[in-house]
């Protein structure tokens, strides 16, 4: 069994404890149910960035960005590349809009447009997928910390979950917010201490890590052909694009954090801090599988049996984690994970108890519910999504790729989202029916390509052609493209 040596304990320990005594702290406002879920709307713009940062990072960017890039190569940073455009686009149209209606619902405006069916569809495509992020996110989380302490990965899952639990019950979204901008500053930290380490352990210098990259292409952003079965460079910027513009269009956790900003500059700011912090942090966490690739190809006797660059890439971080940083980095890094980790996850659980109280509670059982009532209800919530999505990581333990899972399980469970936001802002004429048809050939063109390849009882021949990655922007297309048609048809009807 293997233990941290006693500094990079105290280092831990003082990062948890910290942790939860903001959480804690926090909760001494939290009298309201408005207060839980938006913080007073008093929240300075640079910690709403550093939250926003906090959502975009998670392990499964502080472990599997290093994983992808140590087996293959930077084409995961594609999808950086397409966060300035999307930001632009959304502090043009997304965050005005968000803005003025203060609605605490990212959804609520849909049923305004197309009627409940909208609203819901959509709330609950957002639970979806943040149950199975949640679990991406403690599951990678527990597999950096199992070789470090000789707990079981089960019962990291567990602790992780209780402890973003107790925090999140309490503080609401003000604690979300202010141990963001802790998370966030630690795992910057532990990102840059493991560069300069990889750095100062290349036998010739950092030049040698460089040279042992570029000689097997390992700094390539990937393929520039058009082809649409593999991830290209332009399969990956497509997908990253609408996913970055469902991120800020759509997305319950992003759309909660405009409403916390003090202002609508504020808000702006957020935006544009947080997403231009993503890009050259992803850069430093390829680098970081890179430099891992170049450590362990010079020195490969330093890696254990059980764990391979090629068979089990997203286990070598947490072994390198684990052997090779001196006293006082390893707790740094192991803070900086759980930091990851812990951000995205208790946004997630807020946000998803937000919904609840809104979208349904309030829409269908209980419309003049007060403030006492709905503050118990996002606490009970909050404690049930807490559970669900620790429940779900115990069954994600057995992946080749982490980052490989999360994104396709993101593309099934967002289905047309970010279509329906589209079709309702860029058309008026496309109404209900309309709106119901694009989803419904949209769903049916995201499950056709993210499920045809793996049932094998459909013949070859109708099988997808396509990327994994292509699922929600073809489905996006299609709920777009579908809902304008029947809209126009139904016109020339009248």
């Amino acid at each position: 069994m293997n233990y941290l040596p006693s500094l990079d304990v105290v280092v831990l320990v003082a990062y948890l404890l910290g942790i939860v005594g903001i959480g804690l702290w926090c909760s001494r406002k939290t009298a309201g149910s408005e207060q839980f879920m938006a913080a007073g709307r008093a929240i300075p713009g640079w910690a709403v960035g550093l939250s926003i940062f906090g959502t975009y990072v998670s392990s499964i960017s502080f472990l599997a960005l290093p994983g992808k890039a140590l087996a293959e190569n930077w084409n995961p940073f594609v999808f950086s590349l397409s966060i300035p455009l999307a930001t632009w686009i959304a502090v043009r149209w997304f965050v005005p809009f968000y803005r003025h209606r203060r609605e605490l619902s990212a959804y609520e405006h849909l049923e305004q447009r197309f009627g409940p069916w909208a609203r819901s569809y959509a709330a609950v495509c957002y639970l979806l997928t943040q149950i199975a992020r949640m679990a991406v996110i403690m599951y990678l989380l527990a597999l950096a910390l199992a070789p470090l302490t000789g707990w079981s990965i089960p019962s990291l899952i567990l602790l992780t979950g209780g402890l973003v639990i107790v925090y999140t019950l309490f503080g609401g979204m003000e604690a979300v917010i202010w141990t963001d901008v802790v998370q966030s500053i630690v795992f910057i930290v532990g990102a840059a201490a493991c560069v300069v380490v990889l750095f100062a352990g290349m036998p010739e210098g950092p030049r040698q890590l460089f040279e042992v990259a570029a000689r097997d292409d390992k700094f390539s952003l990937g393929s520039y052909s058009l082809k649409l079965d593999q991830s290209t460079f332009w399969v990956v910027l497509v997908y990253g694009l609408t996913i970055n513009l469902q991120n800020f269009g759509i997305d319950q956790s992003y759309v909660q954090r405009y409403q916390t900003a003090d202002s609508d500059a504020a808000a702006n700011r957020s935006v544009w801090l947080g997403a231009l912090l993503y890009l050259p942090l992803s850069a430093v966490l390829l680098l970081i599988g890179t430099g891992l690739f170049a450590f362990y190809t010079i020195e490969p006797g330093r890696l254990p049996a059980g764990v391979s660059i090629s068979k089990t890439p997203d286990a070598v971080f947490p072994y390198f984690i684990a052997h090779e940083l001196p006293a006082g980095f390893a707790g740094l890094v192991i803070a900086s994970v759980f930091a990851a980790a812990q951000s995205t996850i208790s946004s997630s659980i807020n946000c998803s108890a937000t919904l609840v109280l809104c979208d349904f509670y309030r829409r269908y059982f209980r419309p003049d519910a007060g403030d006492r009532e709905s503050l118990a209800v996002l606490r009970v919530s909050t404690l049930a999504f807490g559970v669900i999505g620790t429940v779900a990581a115990l069954a994600m333990m057995q992946i080749h790729s982490a980052l490989d899972v999360w994104w396709k399980l993101a593309g099934m469970f967002s289905g047309g989202m970010l279509g329906l936001f589209l079709l309702g802002q860029l058309s008026r004429r496309a109404g209900s029916a309309a709106a119901a048809i694009g989803v419904t050939l949209g769903i049916a063109v995201i499950a056709w390509i993210t499920l045809s390849i793996s049932l094998p009882v459909l013949p070859i021949q109708l099988r997808s052609p396509l990327h994994d990655y292509l699922a929600i922007v073809l489905g996006t297309l299609t709920v777009l493209a579908v809902g304008l048609f029947v809209a126009a048809a139904m016109d020339s009807q009248k």
